[in-house]
């Protein structure tokens, strides 16, 4: 079966440390997890900003001095930046992450209801942020919340147009947004265009099924402390590594091995560093 990328959410824009106490906020703790994580099988990071005291940011200064630490720590690692921010943020603070010069960024296909708040994505949102990934020689990650997301992810790929094929993200469970069951992984997968690439997230309590069903239908696998705190439940993780070694082991169950660094960049269409 294919080979497998497994992309660490070091730390998401809301998990705090009440909920697990590791969860990096300063460039060095980032760092650290990502090295952590990569030993354990991560082959992507995906980066969301925090300043020290935690509190989410899409300054450009701060994702630079992040992604910089993190490709200090662990040069083969691809990093991924997130454009999504925290509800409420402008389209022009979103964008912010892309001064760090990332290997990949995310782009929602998609408005979402998102717990209490509303995750916004309007049409001329989207292709504005498919446009200035494009222009700025960064490939797009495109994140499917919903199943119209993916009707969305179509059209914005015809009307930037961005240059396929595209890696998609399935991130399943968000309150609001698609449960994390079987059933709608296969769903989505089965909707994707010819020859793209894709991974699944399920949030919380839907890790496992989520991931077991990526993992047998050949998909690639998210996981980390934005998206799960715990790796079984009731038994926190005391890292991300934690999260990430327990995708790798239930992938060997069913045949796969984590591709190495420079055949993941090949398997997204990355230029090889």
């Amino acid at each position: 079966m294919e080979e497998l990328i497994v992309t660490v959410a070091l730390c998401g824009a809301e998990t705090t440390r009440d909920q697990a106490p590791a969860v990096p906020y300063t460039p060095a703790e980032m760092a650290a997890e990502a090295r952590r994580a990569f030993d354990a099988g991560a082959r992507m990071a995906h980066v969301h900003a925090r300043w020290d005291d935690g509190t989410p940011t899409q300054d450009g200064d701060r994702y630079a001095e992040i992604v910089a630490a993190i490709r200090s720590e662990v040069p083969e690692l691809i990093v991924q930046v997130s454009t999504g921010g925290a509800i409420g943020m402008t389209a022009a603070e979103r964008l912010g992450s892309l001064e760090a010069r990332p290997d990949m960024a995310t782009v929602t296909c998609g408005t979402v209801n998102f717990g209490s708040g509303v995750f916004e994505n309007p049409a001329p949102l989207m292709l504005e942020f498919a446009r200035r990934l494009t222009e700025a020689g960064v490939r797009p990650e495109l994140e499917i919340f919903d199943a119209g997301h993916l009707d969305n992810a179509r059209w914005l790929q015809q009307k930037a147009p961005l240059e396929g094929p595209l890696h998609h993200d399935l991130v399943l469970n968000v309150p609001g947004g698609l449960r994390g069951t079987p059933a709608n992984v296969t769903l989505l997968a089965e909707r994707l265009p010819q020859g793209a690439t894709w991974s699944a997230s399920g949030i919380g309590r839907s890790f496992l099924p989520v991931t077991a069903t990526a993992l047998a239908a050949g998909g690639h696998v998210r996981c980390g402390f934005e998206d799960q705190v715990e790796v079984e439940p009731g038994v926190p993780a005391r890292s991300n590594a934690d999260l990430v070694e327990r995708v790798v082991a239930l992938a060997r169950l069913v045949g796969r091995q984590p591709a190495g660094p420079e055949r993941a960049r090949d398997m997204l269409g990355l230029t090889v560093r």
